[in-house]
């Protein structure tokens, strides 16, 4: 395999944060190796990079749902906790979608699908799930995906 996983170059940036005693960086990366070693654990697997990137994607969605709440109360520091760990967990995470890509993306999913009403749209998504994850907010791909549908 000439390219290296996600979990080998989040250990490796885990190792470079010690190194540089980062501490809110290795913090950050610790716990996303957390999460994966508890996956792995639970289900007595090996995670391959698509189940990875789920993971950051959710980790990603919490922390920004937490940021939200803590500046709604006021609580800066909190917030500021919370928009430092997600600028860590993006940078595993591949470059987003622009408004056009996704546009395309979604078009070309319906045209495969043969999607023509509502109740189609379950087969949308699971063509396109595996093609946005991580780069796309799915709720609202999902938002798009009713707006083509009705």
């Amino acid at each position: 395999m000439s390219e290296e996983t996600l979990k080998v170059r989040i250990t490796s940036e885990m190792k470079t944060a010690m190194r540089a005693k980062d501490k809110p960086r290795l913090g950050t990366i610790r716990l996303i190796q957390a999460e994966i070693k508890r996956i792995e654990v639970d289900e007595r697997i090996d995670l391959e990079d698509a189940r990875v990137l789920a993971i950051l994607d959710k980790m990603s969605k919490q922390r920004r749902d937490s940021l939200i709440q803590f500046k709604d109360a006021g609580r800066d520091d909190l917030a500021e906790q919370e928009q430092t760990e997600l600028d860590v967990i993006a940078e595993f995470l591949p470059a987003a979608l622009t408004g056009a890509e996704l546009q395309v993306l979604i078009d070309q999913a319906v045209v495969d699908s043969g999607a023509e009403a509502m109740s189609d749209m379950g087969k949308v998504m699971a063509i396109l799930k595996p093609q946005v994850q991580g780069r796309a907010d799915m709720g609202a791909v999902s938002k798009q995906i009713k707006a083509r549908l009705s």
